[in-house]
């Protein structure tokens, strides 16, 4: 059975899936196909049920959860840390306000952090791709950037200055990680296939865990200039026992995200938010 595999080309998904994508490890029945496509893009497809299995950003997740269901592996957590709100000149968080900021997307979980500090009213969003936002912001082109991925290790070699990490801030008002993103299965595949490509996904992140230098290695050709040490740095930022299982504290989290975001108004209330067991 073929399970198209949806996820970014970013080197901590291209870490977790690397056994999967090398034959390392067994697929059982099922013939997964990997197809990249970055955050953004993978939202939009996920409202639209494209494939058996994607990534997602949570923020993304009450679009689509008559769609999908969330796996309880394969989430990227902001533990204390997550996307950073950077300036050509440093400024207060109340300076952000009113001004233009480059996003990565408006249904990544970074925007809505962003919506939940600023208010969604409190500046105006302009999408960037995700790695071209440095750019944008050393240029001139907006007042400041919403940065993910590599580039929250990478913004000050562009003379940029943080302004406010939203994993930190989170952490401080609510004690809990910053769920940025998850996998999803389709629920129309059936309970038993469900759990079953759960459970085949949750052994390719543990075989990467388990051979990390040489998962690293492959992981480094999707790492955009990161160097080796970089890259390992980053990876084990958002691929870690988080991505094994999001534990009672990491689905609390998720809760407690959408549930904020519902109650500002910034997405559709979900209702119980159900994970995937592994089979």
């Amino acid at each position: 059975m073929l399970i198209r595999l949806a996820h970014s080309p970013d080197p901590d998904d291209a870490f977790m899936f690397y056994g999967l994508a090398r034959g390392l490890v067994d697929s059982g029945p099922y013939r997964f196909e990997h197809v990249l496509g970055d955050i953004q893009t993978l939202n939009e497809r996920a409202l639209r049920g494209e494939y058996e299995m994607t990534a997602i950003s949570i923020h993304a997740y009450p679009y689509v959860a008559d769609r999908y269901q969330l796996t309880a592996c394969g989430s990227s957590m902001g533990d204390n840390y997550g996307p950073m709100v950077v300036t050509r000149e440093p400024v207060e968080i109340e300076q952000l306000r009113g001004r233009t900021i480059a996003v990565p997307g408006l249904k990544t979980t970074a925007f809505l952090a962003l919506q939940l500090l600023l208010g969604a009213d409190g500046f105006t969003p302009r999408v960037v791709m995700f790695d071209q936002i440095p750019d944008e912001v050393a240029a001139g082109r907006s007042d400041a950037g919403l940065i993910i991925h590599e580039g929250q290790l990478t913004y000050a070699s562009f003379g940029l200055h943080l302004v406010v990490d939203l994993g930190v801030w989170w952490m401080q008002r609510t004690g809990l990680p910053l769920p940025l993103g998850g996998n999803v299965v389709r629920r129309d595949l059936g309970e038993r296939v469900c759990r079953e490509t759960t459970q085949i996904v949750k052994n390719s992140i543990r075989y990467s865990l388990d051979h990390r230098e040489e998962a690293v290695r492959y992981a480094l050709q999707f790492g955009r200039g990161l160097d080796e040490q970089l890259a390992d740095r980053f990876v084990g930022m958002y691929v870690n026992e988080w991505t094994l299982d999001y534990g009672e504290r990491g689905r609390e989290a998720v809760r407690r995200l959408l549930a904020e975001g519902a109650a500002a108004g910034l997405v559709p209330a979900v209702g119980e938010v159900d994970f995937v067991e592994a089979a």
